[in-house]
């Protein structure tokens, strides 16, 4: 497996980690519990995003740690997913939807800046 793979395996599995705990502090504050069950349904939504998100990065040839590549996985995550929940009767609200944004953008994107920042810095050297 060359380091291009290992690393992208990386980013998605931080990104799916980043979605299971938006979920889950999610069911946690609104006391929805934390079932498997319950957490499957809360999160499979998102998972669709994620999924639709990485395979658009990926058939575009793009490095999924590049902010730009973020940017997408960040907006397919959510806008799917938030579709997804409509269509199957999960509902949204719009504050549901600024938190995901905000929450997800944040821990999407915030370590794809800093690993940009690190490799720019790594390469002034």
């Amino acid at each position: 497996m060359s380091p291009a793979t290992r690393a992208n395996i990386a980013w998605f599995v931080c990104d799916a980690a980043i979605v299971l705990i938006f979920v889950a502090i999610g069911r946690h504050t609104h006391h929805h519990g934390e079932t498997f069950g319950g957490l499957f349904s809360t999160t499979w939504p998102f998972g669709v995003g994620l999924l639709v998100g990485w395979a658009g990065v990926l058939a575009a040839h793009r490095r999924p740690s590049s902010l730009a590549s973020g940017v997408v996985i960040w907006l397919s995550t959510v806008a799917i997913g938030m579709v997804l929940r409509v269509v199957v009767g999960q509902g949204t609200a719009v504050a549901f939807i600024g938190v995901a944004l905000g929450f997800l953008g944040l821990f999407m994107l915030g370590p794809r800046v800093a690993a940009t920042r690190y490799r720019v810095r790594v390469s002034a050297r």
